[in-house]
């Protein structure tokens, strides 16, 4: 990737209304990040967009990576070498990831132990000892730094290397108490984000942080977790990108114990010790990813112009698949794919991991 490419690459990625999928879309429609920057303006214009999109300036995005380098970190773009293979396999993978210490240790097997922020002794204790055993398995920990179940994972696979997945930029530390972990898995293993250096995480960037989390993973392990938990947003991504998921059964008379006994209810596999894990990932074997392309003749502005405003009529708050749309419309699926993507950019679809689209 040329320097002028991998600079429009993050420009693109940190457009508005441009997430994974639109992102994918237009990539595989312009054939680079370049070609489909200078295509944005009149795309939205086309869609019936009111204003411009904020779309970042070249110094804009040389500050990122001006920022991310004075932190010694390194800005990897999905299908580059060192891009984490199990993350490229997701449908679609995050654009890129900025990466402080060594995501070497993502080469090995990987598994996530995710759970309650609030955790019990003994839940941690278990968090921290499976740890452990994985690493000395040869496993890489993952997990997102917080409070509980995250914070004795990557204690417990500290030795071997663990990997924080964050919210926010690489520099941002929550809770604050985990400042000196964070150092350690930095030295020891490695720090993941798709925000830029210096981003203040929000509650809209967890689900994104659990996304790359499972993504990154072959299994997920849910320690403890309460029946509305950010855990079982997580158990559900593995599920959806083809991970297993597996729980730590517990006490009925504990609320943290409902979430993970309700996994198990729903087909997750019990998880009582590290033979549990090494036996379910033992035989996993994910199928690497082409890069993204159109299937068939590429789409023309004139196909893209007459299928537009009938693609919008067909969304609703409901979600629907694009192959539903594709039935519906009875036009090709590159057509579809190109219309649904510039009323994405004009705030008037949103296109959802797993081929779900809504109206924006």
């Amino acid at each position: 990737m040329t320097d002028d490419e991998r600079l429009a690459w993050l420009r693109l990625a940190r457009t508005e209304q441009v997430g994974p999928v639109a992102f994918e879309n237009l990539l595989g429609r312009f054939g680079s990040a370049r070609a489909a920057m200078d295509a944005l303006p009149d795309l939205v214009q086309k869609a019936g967009r009111s204003g411009p999109l904020r779309i970042p300036t070249p110094d804009d995005a040389r500050r990122e990576l001006a920022a991310g380098d004075r932190m010694g970190a390194r800005l990897l773009c999905a299908g580059e070498p060192a891009f984490p293979q199990l993350l490229a396999a997701v449908d679609p993978p995050p654009p890129l990831i900025w990466v402080l210490g060594d995501i070497g240790v993502a080469s090995r097997p990987t598994v996530a132990i995710v759970g309650a922020r609030i955790a019990s002794a003994g839940g941690q204790k278990f968090a921290r000892g499976l740890a452990a055993q994985l690493g000395e398995a040869g496993v890489t920990v993952i997990s997102g730094l917080a409070r509980g179940i995250d914070g004795a994972a990557h204690l417990g696979a500290l030795p071997t290397g663990t990997i924080a997945v964050l919210g926010g930029g690489l520099d941002d530390i929550y809770p604050p108490e985990h400042s000196d972990l964070h150092r350690q898995i930095a030295e020891r293993g490695a720090i993941v984000s798709e925000s830029p250096p210096g981003y203040r995480a929000q509650a809209r960037d967890f689900p994104r942080r659990n996304r790359l989390i499972s993504g990154l993973s072959l299994a997920v392990v849910v320690v403890e977790a309460e029946l509305r938990s950010g855990s079982l947003i997580t158990a559900r991504l593995a599920n959806e990108q083809g991970r297993e998921v597996l729980a730590v059964p517990g006490s009925p008379l504990d609320p943290r114990a409902k979430g993970t006994n309700d996994l198990i209810r729903q087909g997750a596999q019990m998880c009582e010790s590290v033979d549990d894990v090494l036996t379910a990932i033992r035989d996993m074997t994910l199928r690497e990813r082409d890069p993204p392309q159109w299937k068939g003749a590429a789409a023309s502005d004139r196909e893209i112009d007459a299928l537009r405003e009938r693609l919008a009529d067909l969304l609703s708050p409901t979600s629907v698949s694009r192959d539903e749309l594709v039935r519906a419309t009875g036009a090709p699926v590159p057509v579809v794919l190109a219309a649904l993507t510039e009323l994405a950019l004009a705030g008037r679809a949103e296109l959802l991991p797993g081929g779900m689209v809504t109206q924006g």
